[in-house]
């Protein structure tokens, strides 16, 4: 009996972790916690009213995922992108999906590809209603499930890891400006070019569609530099 307790109670612990971590996601979209700021686990957990056992474990998660780095004895920093780190992970992402996005075209079966337009809908969804999490899980999915048709998991595992590493932050202005909507549409332009089976103009929208991302990070970073900055959750 008391190894069951046990495991409801890790089960309950583990929850929390997650919720935990999904609430700092959200923080980091919404720009309130700041790239290059420490933040603590004891006075995040006080604004989370948790305890700091898993905020910290949240935090590690989110380490593991390049989001955030351990600063010894003080907490945690909000990774700091540079616009190099980012125009070479958007290098890498090309050279990996615009000619998997060709072959995918030229291989996958049409059902295969239907059967991925209702997370292109869902995408255009949240960003009409402006939920960036949403927004943001679907573009993932997305992308992902069109790259894993092409059958190398090691190749899906790999762009999963530069989207992680890469996720845009302070996504809010963007969001209530519209500038979201305009790159959700492209995913439902570029699953029907592929429906079509024209792979070279489905490389050429994939192209456009990476240039197109990587110009709202520009847009992002610029707005940072000009806004308020917003509320720091537990800033040391």
């Amino acid at each position: 009996m008391s190894e069951l307790k046990s495991r409801k109670l890790i089960s309950v612990q583990e929850h929390l972790r997650d919720q935990v971590a999904n609430a700092l996601r959200a923080a980091l979209i919404a720009g309130e916690l700041q790239p290059g700021v420490i933040y603590s686990a004891p006075t995040l957990a006080a604004e989370y009213g948790v305890s700091a056992t898993p905020v910290r474990e949240a935090m590690l998660d989110l380490a593991r995922e390049g989001l955030v780095e351990a600063v010894r004895n003080k907490g945690f920093r909000v990774t700091e992108l540079s616009e190099r780190d980012l125009d070479e992970y958007t290098e890498i992402r090309a050279l990996i999906e615009i000619p998997t996005i060709g072959r995918v075209t030229r291989t996958a079966s049409r059902e295969q590809l239907e059967a991925v337009r209702p997370v292109a809908e869902e995408i255009v969804a949240a960003a009409q209603r402006g939920d960036l999490i949403g927004y943001l899980e679907s573009d993932r999915r997305f992308h992902l499930d069109l790259l894993a048709l092409a059958g190398n998991a090691r190749l899906v595992e790999t762009v999963a890891d530069l989207r992680k590493r890469s996720r845009l932050y302070g996504l809010t202005d963007l969001s209530q400006e519209g500038s979201l909507v305009g790159s959700a549409q492209e995913h439902t332009a570029l699953l029907d070019i592929m429906i079509e089976g024209d792979a070279e103009a489905a490389e050429e929208h994939m192209r456009s569609h990476l240039a197109h991302v990587r110009t709202l990070w520009a847009a992002r970073k610029e707005q940072a530099g000009r806004a308020v900055p917003p509320r720091k959750l537990g800033a040391r």
